[in-house]
């Protein structure tokens, strides 16, 4: 049986240049690195950054992460100073910033967590939705 998310793994073009985004731009914890990589802690999930080629996706596939709502708008403003892309503007429940790391990755910072999205959407159900 899986007991939980246990980390992530991005490729990138750029070990120096991610790693100082990952830490600088979003505050991770850098924990380990060597030639062709980096591990970072990001609360108590970690992210492992992996030199290779990069494909990132032109669907919706993105990985969120959770931040206060406090800090969002810190984060906001620290990308607009930065000219870290944005890639969409949200629409769905809870506040949420949806940018591109240095890869083009699409990655999220959001506000909120499962409970509120369901919440949310059995006040303003998706088209065909079953709660289990």
């Amino acid at each position: 049986m899986i007991t939980g998310f246990n980390h992530l793994t991005l490729a990138v073009t750029d070990l120096d240049k991610s790693c100082e985004f990952y830490v600088s731009m979003l505050g991770l914890t850098l924990k380990a690195r060597w030639n062709q990589g980096a591990y970072l802690l990001a609360g108590d999930m970690w992210l492992c950054l992996s030199k290779d080629k990069v494909s990132p996706a032109t669907d919706y596939t993105h990985y969120a992460f959770s931040v206060d709502e406090a800090q969002l708008q810190r984060f906001r403003d620290q990308f607009e100073r930065n000219g870290i892309p944005l890639w969409k503007d949200n629409s769905s429940e809870g506040h949420s910033l949806y940018f591109l790391d240095p890869d083009g990755h699409q990655l999220e910072l959001h506000v909120g967590d499962l409970q509120t999205r369901l919440s949310a959407i059995q006040t303003h159900p998706y088209e065909g939705l079953q709660l289990f």
